[in-house]
């Protein structure tokens, strides 16, 4: 059985239209964005069923809860 694919930023900025640090601004609240163009990353976002990989952001970051 195999594992569904993670979707990413690169795919959520593509389906929206927008740069991948803007997918990124929305997914962190950022207020750098438009309401409009946070509106259709949501969007896209709900639409291919993004979720947050928080164990990857923990490795990028160095930071781990014990």
């Amino acid at each position: 059985m195999s594992r569904p694919t993670q979707v990413s930023m690169q795919d959520i900025a593509k389906a929206a239209g927008v740069s991948p640090q803007t997918v990124s601004r929305v997914a962190n609240g950022s207020d750098a964005v438009k309401p409009e163009t946070r509106q259709r990353v949501e969007a896209a976002m709900e639409r291919l069923g993004y979720r947050p990989n928080y164990a990857a952001r923990a490795l990028k970051h160095g930071r781990f809860q014990d």
